[in-house]
């Protein structure tokens, strides 16, 4: 089953030590990245985390954010760590005479650096809390991929829509086919007989032309391709792995087999058919962008 990009999940987990609160998100994105936002506590799992969400979700812009409580915790007062700060503003003040600028080093360029104050909050945390954190994290993803696969189930049922749309479209321009070159011997012999006696009607020369004319225009290969095409959309659809790009690609060639359609065939109708086409391929193409 497809899956789209886009969702959100979240879990908590209570326990002796405290509350751990996991949001997750993601978006559209052309590659798989996740961007991880930690409690400084939790700072050396940050790699983990990581992987234990790429290797569930291969594909969109995931951002995790995890909000720690701990039990029985007070809000410690902060502490400043003076000769750091002084040795940031005595830097800062050499770079400034380097580069030869009158710009004044001011304090809030020193509150830039975090790192100056420190809360007493690096305890490390007890083994059992990160597993609770993986716990956490694994809910939220678990919620985020149930809203993908809920968006997916909607996205395949218009494929599934729009792919018959397709089909019916490109029938329409197979059956009309034939009758162009149909069309066009008839037009051609009208035209010749206004500027000639019927007893000089030449009928190998206008098989002739009418030969050449429908060679210019078979489409044959363009329709067996997109046929084929189609065939593979429908596989992909019913596949387990992630096919957004893979997708993407097919409405590519699907796309170009219209264009060369609708550059041979010399008639108005096919040319509306193609129309019709290239607009439901770019809806489809559209939507294609919001899959796994």
């Amino acid at each position: 089953m497809i899956k789209s990009m886009t969702g959100y999940g979240k879990a908590e987990i209570q326990s002796e030590y405290g509350s751990i609160t996991v949001e997750a998100r993601s978006v559209n994105h052309r590659y798989g990245e996740v961007f991880v936002k930690l409690p400084r506590l939790f700072y050396p799992y940050e790699n983990d985390v990581k992987k234990l969400v790429s290797e569930r979700l291969k594909r969109g812009k995931i951002e995790l954010f995890v909000q720690l409580e701990q039990a029985g915790a007070t809000n410690p007062a902060a502490t400043l760590n003076i000769p750091l700060a002084k040795s940031y503003y005595e830097t800062l003040s050499a770079l400034r005479d380097a580069l030869g600028t009158d710009e004044t080093v001011t304090l809030s360029m020193v509150l830039n650096y975090k790192e100056i104050f420190s809360t007493g909050t690096s305890d490390p945390l007890p083994e059992v809390f990160a597993d609770d954190l993986f716990t956490a994290v694994k809910g939220a993803v678990d919620n985020l991929e149930l809203m993908r696969l809920r968006e997916g189930e909607a996205l395949h049922a218009d494929f599934v829509q729009r792919r018959a749309t397709l089909a019916e479209l490109i029938a329409q321009v197979a059956k009309r086919t034939p009758q162009v070159v149909i069309e066009y011997q008839e037009k051609l012999r009208e035209r010749i007989a206004n500027l000639l006696s019927e007893n000089t009607l030449d009928e190998g020369r206008l098989a002739q032309e009418v030969a050449v004319m429908a060679d210019r225009s078979d489409i044959t290969e363009e329709l067996v391709r997109f046929n084929s095409h189609l065939k593979q959309f429908d596989d992909m659809l019913a596949m387990a792995d992630p096919v957004g790009r893979k997708l993407d690609f097919l409405m590519q060639e699907l796309n170009r087999e219209v264009n060369t359609i609708g550059s041979k065939a010399n008639d108005a109708i096919i040319a509306a058919s193609v129309v019709e086409l290239k607009a439901e391929l770019e809806r489809i193409r559209e939507q294609v962008q919001n899959i796994e």
